[in-house]
């Protein structure tokens, strides 16, 4: 196995248990919640799941390129941009096939994966230092969550013959 293969699935099998170890936090909605003692994780799992996407974005660069030395950025634009325009264009067909579906978007006529990658694209730092923030905040984490997993599983198609069993199963 390459070095740039190997590199790669490392970087792709620390995403998916970021992104398994996200899905293990209790369900909680902001607003049910009275206590403020309950809001004590507030933006953890969005600055979780964008630190996910980013490494998921990275292994699909190493991949790419051929090359264990990724773009050093937390945007996630930068990053899908970084990737070649078959792999863009094999997300975003699939994006369009599975998660837009689901998750249908009232902002957007004609939408694709490089809308939600580009609306969450600082999430990670906006999320991280959410005591600093600026600006209100947005963040889908139902469509992100979908997103990053069909990217993951994407990924995997790449070195795997065997077909590989979605994290989580989205009822027709």
């Amino acid at each position: 196995m390459s070095a740039r293969l190997s590199t790669a699935i490392r970087i792709g099998d620390a995403a998916r248990a970021i992104l398994r170890k996200t899905k293990s936090f209790p369900d909680q909605r902001f607003e049910e919640n009275e206590d403020w003692d309950d809001r004590e994780h507030v933006g953890v799992e969005p600055m979780l799941l964008a630190l996910s996407m980013e490494l998921a974005l990275k292994a699909w660069f190493v991949f790419d390129h051929d090359d264990p030395k990724v773009i050093k950025s937390h945007d996630l634009t930068k990053l899908f941009d970084g990737l070649l325009p078959e792999s863009q264009r094999r997300l975003d067909d699939e994006f369009k096939r599975t998660v837009s579906p689901r998750h249908p978007s009232v902002f957007f006529c004609d939408y694709g994966i490089r809308d939600i990658i580009s609306q969450h694209k600082d999430a990670f730092v906006d999320w991280r230092y959410l005591h600093e923030a600026k600006k209100t905040m947005m963040f889908d984490q139902g469509v992100f969550e979908a997103t990053l997993e069909m990217v993951l599983c994407e990924f995997r198609k790449r070195y795997r013959i065997e077909p590989m069993k979605p994290l989580f199963h989205y009822p027709d």
